[in-house]
C-alpha cells in the first residue's frame, strides 16, 4: 500500500503560484506544510485551507538539524523549493535525500517558455539526468512517445515577472524585522535594481524596435554570425554551475578565440537576456573587451530582437548553460555551453575545443536531439508557468500529482549522482 504523501513547501518563485500549488496538494491528499523564513514569504504565500504554516526566525547556522529535526518528526516524503542552490535548500535537499524523502527543484523550464522544471536533486551540474544517449532514448519512448508540442499556451508579459522578482527583494529588503536573522542573497540591492528598471522601462519598446532591426539586417546579409546568448548575472545558472567568476570572464574567453581563430568576415553578436537590468552595461562592456581582444569593430550587443530570428539565421550558438542552447539544438544549430548544462552531450552540442567551433562546429544529431526534448518533456518538466494564470493552475495541478505518486516519471529520470561535475571551463 503507497505510504502517506507529505509535502513541504520552502521557498518559491515570487507571485502567486506556490499559493495555488498549496492548494493544489491539498486537493491530491497530500499533508502540506510551508515553512516560512522571512518577510516575503510571509506575503507572497496564502495558505489553502488544511495547509499547515511554520515560520523559522532562528540563524542559518541552525537551520540544517532544524529542517532535518522538522522532516523526521513530520515525516515528510517530498521537499519542493525554487532556486535549488540557495543555502536554506540547498541544506533542506541533503537532509532529505538522506532521509529517504524525495527533494524537488522547480525551476523555469528547460523547454521554456510555457514550461516549468519539476526535477529531483538539482539543475544544471547538480541534474541527475542521464547523460547516456541509450537511457535517455529509453525515457523518451516511454514517457513521450508521441512528437512535442513546442507551440506556446500560457504566455504572459515581461513586467509581470520583473515585478513580481522586485516586489519580492524589496519586501525583504525594507521589512525584515519580522525575520531579522534570514540571510537574503539578492544578487542586486533590490533599490538599486528597482531604480534601474524605473530608468529602462520608458525606453525598452525603442531598444526593442531597434535590435529587430539589427537582427533582420543581420539575417539579411551574406556574412555569417555567431550568437551568444548572455544570461542574467545574478542567474544560480552561471553563479554556482558555470566555471567562470561570472559573465566577464566568459565573454573575455569567447571574444579571445573569436579574435584568434573565426574568419576574418564573421561577426560575433551578443544577445542580452530580456529581463536584464542594465546594471552590468553589457554594451560598453563587450565594446571594451572586444576591442582589447583585437576584434574591435566585429562584435556588437542587441538588447532584444526575434531570438529564433536569430538563432535560425547563425552559424552557431554559444551561451554557458541557458536554455537558449536547447532552442538553437531543436533548430538543428550547433552549440557550444561554455558552462555545465544538462543539453552538454555527444550528439547535441559541439564536443571539441572552442577554436574549432568558428571554423569547424558540430551539429547535433536530429534524431537524438528529437529523442533528448521527448525524454525532457516526458519526465522533468510540466507544461505551465509561473505567471499566466491557466499555467499557473494546470503546472500546479500537475505537479501535486507527481508528488501523491508513489514513483513519478521525475523518479524514473534520476540517476544515483549528477554525471556533469566536476565544472570545467571550456575554453580551449
Amino acid at each position: 500500500m503507497p505510504r502517506p504523501r507529505r509535502a513541504l513547501l520552502l521557498q518559491g518563485p515570487p507571485g502567486r503560484f506556490w499559493s495555488g500549488l498549496g492548494a493544489a496538494l491539498i486537493a491530491e491528499g497530500v499533508e502540506t506544510h510551508h515553512i516560512r523564513v522571512c518577510t516575503a514569504d510571509a506575503l507572497f504565500f496564502r495558505a489553502a485551507p488544511g495547509a499547515q504554516v511554520h515560520d523559522w526566525r532562528g540563524a542559518l547556522s541552525s537551520w540544517p538539524d532544524h529542517v532535518a529535526d522538522f522532516i523526521e518528526t513530520r515525516r515528510i516524503t517530498d521537499i519542493l523549493s525554487y532556486s535549488d542552490r540557495q543555502p536554506y535548500h540547498r541544506a533542506a535537499a541533503e537532509a532529505a535525500e538522506a532521509r529517504g524523502a524525495r527533494a524537488w527543484a522547480v525551476e523555469f523550464g528547460y523547454l521554456r517558455p510555457d514550461w516549468i522544471t519539476f526535477e529531483r536533486g538539482g539543475m544544471g551540474a547538480y541534474s541527475r539526468f542521464p547523460a547516456d544517449p541509450d537511457a535517455i532514448r529509453a525515457l523518451a519512448e516511454r514517457f513521450h512517445p508521441q512528437p512535442l508540442d513546442r507551440a506556446p499556451r500560457h504566455p504572459h508579459g515581461f513586467a509581470a515577472e520583473a515585478l513580481a522578482e522586485v516586489s519580492f527583494n524589496l519586501a525583504n529588503a525594507l521589512f525584515f524585522w519580522p525575520y531579522p536573522r534570514f540571510q537574503g542573497e539578492a544578487y542586486y540591492h533590490p533599490l538599486s535594481e528597482y531604480l534601474s528598471w524605473a530608468g529602462r522601462l520608458p525606453f525598452a519598446r525603442l531598444r526593442e524596435r531597434s535590435a529587430e532591426a539589427r537582427a533582420r539586417a543581420l539575417a539579411a546579409a551574406e556574412a555569417p554570425y555567431a550568437l551568444v546568448a548572455l544570461q542574467l548575472e545574478s542567474d544560480r545558472q552561471i553563479r554556482d554551475n558555470a566555471a567562470f567568476e561570472g559573465q566577464r570572464e566568459m565573454v573575455e574567453a569567447i571574444a579571445a578565440s573569436f579574435a584568434d581563430h573565426a574568419p576574418k568576415g564573421m561577426r560575433l553578436v551578443f544577445k542580452t537576456h530580456p529581463l536584464d537590468n542594465g546594471l552590468e552595461r553589457w554594451p560598453g562592456e563587450v565594446a571594451r573587451i572586444a576591442a582589447a581582444a583585437g576584434a574591435r569593430g566585429r562584435v556588437e550587443v542587441l538588447e532584444g530582437g526575434p531570438l529564433d530570428l536569430l538563432i535560425r539565421h547563425a552559424h552557431g550558438v554559444l551561451a554557458a548553460n541557458s536554455t537558449v542552447g536547447l532552442h538553437a539544438i531543436a533548430a538543428g544549430k550547433p552549440m557550444a555551453p561554455m558552462g555545465a548544462a544538462i543539453y552538454d552531450i555527444p550528439g547535441l552540442t559541439h564536443q571539441g575545443p572552442l577554436h574549432r567551433f568558428w571554423t569547424a562546429p558540430e551539429a547535433p544529431d536530429p534524431d537524438f536531439a528529437d529523442a533528448f526534448l521527448r525524454a525532457l518533456a516526458g519526465t522533468i518538466q510540466v507544461r505551465g508557468s509561473f505567471y499566466a494564470p491557466g499555467g499557473r493552475r494546470a503546472a500546479a495541478e500537475e505537479i501535486a500529482r507527481r508528488v501523491a505518486m508513489e514513483e513519478s516519471p521525475g523518479d524514473a529520470a534520476c540517476m544515483p549522482a549528477p554525471p556533469r561535475l566536476p565544472l570545467r571551463a571550456k575554453t580551449g
